[in-house]
């Protein structure tokens, strides 16, 4: 007697449960867990085996980073019997669970500043100028000792090979170097203008695959002009820029796909600081700057929700949720006000200080992290 034949159910095998009841597998994975903030989502993976496969495939870690908010970074330090730093990030957005938010923690042997910050991943230089990497979603850090005598001026993902390099100046002899992070090869010299015409500015941007910096040139001053460095990242190669004239500290930062820059105003010495201009590059090509707006500093009204009345430090100027985000700190919180100068929200958290950078956090794996000597995970600096 013959046996019966084999359906095609049969010769597929028995069909996957589904990640959720009731809920369709693609709107579990593309749509809920792919928005998640990492902390969260790594809690998830432990849910169930297909969970942790469908959360841990390279085009889906991709798509999660790219929805991931690009968040200001501030340093909060704690004074008590050991000195600590930490790195939070403010998320200014209305109906934000929790507005200031731990990303990494530093003990006092490793007290850092922040140098660059690209795709997730954090350069920071200790109190005796050596630099490490770390990415604070997966806890990844390395030492970085070659870079020791060189100051940072930007990080980059070079396009044509995906790697992540660093644009460094030697401090002993004012060249430019390239280094490739995970390499084994020291920094590489690479052709540089004339060095007063590319003196240092503490912080780039990155827009366009380019790197931009304000110059500091006495001569521009002078004139009355102002002249923006840019580095292509493809072709590792720079050229300058117009930018609007500049009559007192002006900062660089990214607004969609547009550069943009703040002017901080000083009309009188009691009027420092406290008007803002802004100008964006409406034609990248060409070079065509507009006004967008100048911003009127409200500083009696922030001024009353201090503590004791502080005195207003810095102000950092940069994109937030589709508008202009300008953060005020004092010594006890970060104030959060908008382009009319007024007073929307105070964070507060005694010790606090702003950076210039935003982390838009990432899971999506790197090598260059293996292949750092002294690499380590979940383990110190990060306590």
């Amino acid at each position: 007697m013959s046996s019966p034949p084999v359906t095609m159910a049969e010769v597929a095998g028995p069909v996957p449960a589904p990640l959720h009841s009731g809920i369709p597998d693609e709107i579990v994975v593309w749509e809920i867990l792919v928005r998640l903030p990492p902390e969260d989502l790594l809690r998830c993976r432990a849910v169930c085996p297909a969970w942790r496969r469908a959360t841990s495939t390279r085009d889906f870690l991709l798509a999660h980073h790219s929805r991931q908010p690009s968040l200001p970074i501030v340093y909060h330090y704690e004074f008590g019997c050991n000195f600590c730093e930490n790195l939070i990030t403010l998320d200014h957005r209305s109906g934000a669970d929790t507005q200031l938010q731990h990303v990494a923690r530093f003990d006092e042997r490793e007290i850092v500043g922040l140098e660059a910050s690209c795709d997730g991943l954090l350069v920071h230089a200790d109190s005796d100028d050596y630099f490490s990497i770390c990415n604070p979603a997966t806890h990844q850090y390395a030492p970085l000792p070659q870079l020791y005598g060189f100051n940072l001026f930007g990080m980059y993902r070079h396009s044509p090979t995906g790697e992540y390099r660093l644009l460094l100046r030697a401090e002993k002899d004012t060249a430019y170097y390239v280094f490739t992070l995970g390499s084994s090869q020291p920094p590489r010299h690479i052709e540089y203008p004339e060095a007063e015409e590319a003196r240092y500015n503490p912080l780039s941007v990155l827009v366009h695959g380019n790197l931009h910096w304000l110059v500091d040139a006495e001569q521009h001053v002078e004139e009355g002009t102002s002249m923006i460095m840019v580095f292509d990242t493809t072709e590792e190669l720079f050229r300058q820029m117009l930018a609007p004239p500049v009559s007192g500290y002006a900062q660089l930062f990214e607004m969609g796909d547009m550069l943009a820059m703040a002017c901080f105003v000083m009309t009188d010495i009691e009027s420092a600081n406290k008007t803002i201009d802004v100008f964006v590059m409406k034609d990248y090509e060409s070079q065509v700057w507009a006004f967008k707006c100048r911003i009127e500093l409200q500083v009696e009204e922030i001024s009353m929700h201090c503590q004791n009345h502080q005195s207003l430090g810095n102000a950092v100027v940069m994109p937030g949720d589709g508008e202009l985000l300008l953060l005020v700190c004092s010594q006890d919180c970060v104030h959060h006000v908008d382009i009319n100068g007024k007073l929307v929200a105070s964070f507060y958290c005694g010790g606090l200080s702003l950076s210039k950078f935003r982390l838009k956090q990432t899971l999506v794996p790197h090598t260059l992290f293996s292949s750092l000597e002294s690499y380590v995970v979940n383990d110190s600096p990060f306590i």
